[in-house]
């Protein structure tokens, strides 16, 4: 039976009207409700009424403060600016004074003594000449030595130096501050320019205490109200005081004051000195009285004893809420379930169905609920089966995994369904009945048949492939699957395909010794991403039990019961290997004739080749018999004679040998040959035949080539039948002796992502027509009257055989055709070794 809430619920019951009408009345109503929240609605409105009165209060009182910081601040900045411009139109005063030639140093120094008592916020007067000279001063007592500026010295470079500058230029009177020294206070300066008849004559420099000018032009009730500053132009305090700083956690509080200030610059000095005052706060203000916290204390019982009632009037709705939903939940939960729900008492009546049990059989609750067997659900052909197996669990005789019945719906069509029984307990622990759950499956039975015509068709398709399928377990001989080949093959046993794994080299699973237990893992080697993207292993092997070639692949993959196995498919290619083996047979003759021919048309080249050392042999021996003869040659003579003829022996030995190992049929043999010996070998074949052509032939070999896994007989006789066509190119083209030349070039190369050695031909014969081109890799095609057509053919097999590429490209010196371009490149195998101590060379002959 399913384990499921409602399969302990009692059987439903009519509810009676006194319980709906108790229901109504202890359920509040919409004006229940509304009477409830209308005080706690009346108390937050009138919160936020006296909330909103008193910050509007306090905004008025912080507007009105603020207008007053900035009326007072304006006037000490008219009473600031009167000061200064008193001060600048006695010293203009003075400046004209001095022009007019009316005042000398010592007048200048009697003036500036009076000046300085009477206004204490001047420091130091100074009349300075056109050259920069001091020509006479006098400072306030109070200014250190070091201060002062003594009569005839030189203003230091940089000191007002640029003021001075500008006030020579605008002819106006200009204010500036210098830098503060270490030991004095801010000044102001004010430079007043001097003239003598129309030009420039020096300056009057006024020098004002920054602290005295505040001290001194500030009032002092405005100072007594504020915390008056002059700020420079970065804003920076150089006289005054400032307000200190508020508790940065209360400066974001609703309530909190903010700072009242103002500043403004001072004229006529300009942005360079600002004047800046900052409000004391010395009232409480409106949050600080005591009738804001009267009435708010009154607000919060107030709305605490409301909130006391309506928590309490809530947890009493909440309740009877949560006993509704808890009602509602049930049977919106037996409604919505899927599974059908009967309930039997101890005689076999039906006591209650769920909706699903009604849908499932098309039956109502009315027709279904009292009803005794048999039931109306009931085939009539089951029915002696059906009344037995209620027979037995109304005896309690239950089946513990449940058993499968057909059911009968009310329009008489059948399904198949599952029905678990189990006892139906009261809260006091009595049985009451039984409860039976009923489950259609009709969709999963169709599924499960449809899986399983599925799986005999998959299983007989791989019975019928003609290659071998085993599937096992990574370490262990236990085989999961085998289709009839392997079975035929192999039979059931797992040792095929182990054998197979083994054979192509795919790792089935390490070997491990005790010693390597604790440091080797066990699954090393095997695909470290997804096994379902993994990619298969290709092999092929020979089982000499069969006497067959197969074609092994091997995938790893996640079987049924979850273990990590590898699937093996072997495909029988015992013919295709035999086709391939004659194949490869019929090429190595195709090679081995051409290489004949190839000799066969050098024969009278080598045949010339051989004549000159035989005719020095025989031109050394009767000289050497005449004079033997005649008694005219010494021991020594006779020696270097004999030595001379023992080399032209020597040489007309190597070049029958050579043709000889050239010709020579011999089974296919790819080693890492060196390309350098290669080359050389080639070309003292061609060499023969370019020679008897007079044509000339350079070649070109890269340093430090790595060795190259190939076959070097072939290698070789790719290269001289391109040397002999570029040569017999040439001699067709009838190309003057300076212009008959050959260029045979190795060196590396980048081809793709690979690393190639690229062997080129370069001729300066005609070279080839586009009709020509088209077809010249073709079998028994070519452009020559006794040529046969299977050279080049044969030299792409060659070529295309160790994994290499070949091409032919025409050279042109403008829109002429001055040659043809042979190449082809070879895959430098795996790990190969560069030749080491060989240089790169170009050798012509």
């Amino acid at each position: 039976m399913h384990d499921s809430p409602a399969s302990e619920l009692p059987p439903e019951e009519p509810i009676p009207d006194w319980w709906r009408h108790w229901w109504r009345r202890q359920t509040p109503t919409r004006q229940d409700r509304f009477a409830m929240l209308a005080p706690l609605a009346a108390v937050v409105l009138f919160l936020a009424a006296i909330i909103s009165a008193f910050w509007y209060l306090r905004l008025e009182e912080m507007d009105r403060e603020q207008e007053a910081v900035r009326r007072d601040v304006e006037y000490a900045q008219q009473r600031l600016r009167l000061r200064l411009l008193e001060r600048q139109e006695q010293l203009m005063r003075i400046a004209r004074d001095i022009s007019n030639k009316e005042v000398d140093a010592e007048e200048f120094v009697v003036r500036s003594e009076s000046m300085l008592a009477q206004y204490p916020e001047l420091l130091m007067l100074t009349w300075i000449d056109e050259r920069r000279r001091v020509k006479a001063g006098y400072a306030a007592p109070s200014l250190s030595f070091n201060q002062t500026r003594i009569k005839g010295e030189v203003l230091r470079p940089g000191e007002t130096e640029t003021i001075y500058s500008l006030a020579r230029d605008l002819q106006q009177p200009v204010y500036s501050q210098p830098a503060a020294g270490p030991d004095s206070s801010g000044l102001l300066q004010l430079h007043v320019p001097l003239a003598d008849q129309g030009k420039f004559a020096g300056i009057i420099l006024g020098e004002y205490s920054i602290d005295g000018l505040l001290r001194y032009g500030v009032p002092a009730e405005v100072s007594a109200k504020y915390a008056v500053a002059l700020l420079d132009a970065k804003g920076r305090i150089i006289a005054g005081n400032s307000v200190p700083p508020r508790n940065p956690a209360t400066q974001f509080l609703p309530w909190a004051a903010q700072p009242n200030e103002y500043e403004v610059p001072v004229s006529p000095v300009g942005n360079g000195l600002i004047v800046r005052a900052q409000a004391y706060r010395t009232g409480l203000g409106v949050i600080g009285s005591g009738l804001f916290w009267l009435v708010g204390a009154l607000s919060a019982m107030t709305a605490w004893m409301l909130i006391a009632n309506w928590r309490h009037t809530r947890r009493r709705m909440q309740a009877q809420q949560a006993l509704m939903a808890e009602t509602n939940f049930r049977r919106a939960m037996e409604n919505s379930m899927l599974t059908g729900m009967r309930a039997l008492d101890m005689h076999g009546r039906i006591t209650y169905v769920n909706a699903a049990f009604c849908q499932m059989t098309g039956w109502s609750e009315a027709e279904l609920v009292g009803r005794t067997p048999p039931f109306p659900y009931w085939p009539e052909e089951d029915r002696e089966l059906l009344a037995a197996r209620l027979e037995d669990e109304l005896k309690g005789r239950t089946i513990q995994g449940g058993f499968q019945v057909r059911v009968k719906r009310k329009d008489g069509s059948l399904f198949d369904a599952r029905l678990y029984v189990s006892p139906l307990v009261d809260a006091k622990g009595n049985q009451t009945g039984w409860m039976t759950s009923m489950t259609d499956i009709t969709e999963p039975t169709r599924i499960r048949e449809q899986l399983q015509a599925s799986h005999e068709r998959f299983t007989t398709v791989l019975e019928a492939l003609d290659a071998s399928v085993s599937v096992a377990p990574l370490g262990s001989e236990e085989l999961l699957f085998a289709n009839k080949l392997y079975r035929l093959w192999f039979g059931g046993r797992a040792g095929g395909h182990l054998q197979m794994v083994a054979q192509a080299g795919t790792s089935e699973r390490p070997a491990t010794t005790e010693d390597s237990l604790d440091s080797v893992d066990s699954l090393v080697g095997l695909p470290t991403n997804t096994l379902m993207t993994a990619a298969s292993e290709n092999a092929e092997i020979f089982v000499p039990e069969l006497g067959k070639w197969l074609e092994v692949r091997s995938r790893y993959l996640n079987w049924v019961d979850g273990r990590l196995a590898q699937m093996v498919i072997a495909t029988d290619i015992t013919s295709r290997r035999v086709a391939e083996e004659l194949a490869a047979a019929q090429a190595e003759r195709a090679q081995s004739a051409s290489r004949l021919i190839t000799m066969g048309e050098m024969a009278s080249s080598v045949a010339h080749e051989l004549n000159q050392p035989l005719t020095a042999i025989s031109n050394y021996c009767n000289g050497l018999m005449s004079r033997i003869k005649g008694r005219q040659i010494s021991e020594e003579d006779m020696l270097a004679a004999l030595d001379k003829t023992a080399r032209q022996a020597q040489r007309a030995g190597q070049i029958i040998q050579r043709i000889r190992s050239f010709v020579k049929r011999s089974e296919p043999n790819r080693t890492l040959s060196d390309v350098s010996v290669m080359v050389s070998e080639a070309m003292e074949l061609a060499d023969i035949e370019l020679r008897r052509r007079n044509v000339r032939m350079s070649h070109y070999v890269a340093a430090r080539l790595p060795h190259l896994m190939v076959d070097p007989i072939l290698i070789e006789q790719v290269l001289i039948n391109l040397l002999r066509n570029a040569a017999e190119s040439i001699e067709q083209a009838g190309r003057p002796p300076g212009r008959r030349s050959v260029e045979l070039r190795v060196v590396p190369k980048q081809e793709g992502t690979q690393d190639v050695v690229e062997f080129s031909v370069l001729d300066s014969g005609e070279g080839l027509a586009p009709e020509v081109m088209e077809r010249l890799y073709e079998a028994f095609f070519s452009t020559k009257a006794e040529g046969m057509g299977i050279g080049l053919n044969l030299c792409r097999t060659i070529v295309e055989s160790h994994h290499g590429r070949m091409q032919a490209e025409n050279i042109y010196n403008g829109s002429e055709v001055s040659g043809c371009r042979f190449s082809f490149w070879i895959p430098v195998s795996g790990a190969t070794n560069p030749i080491v101590g060989k240089d790169a060379g170009v050798t012509t002959t």
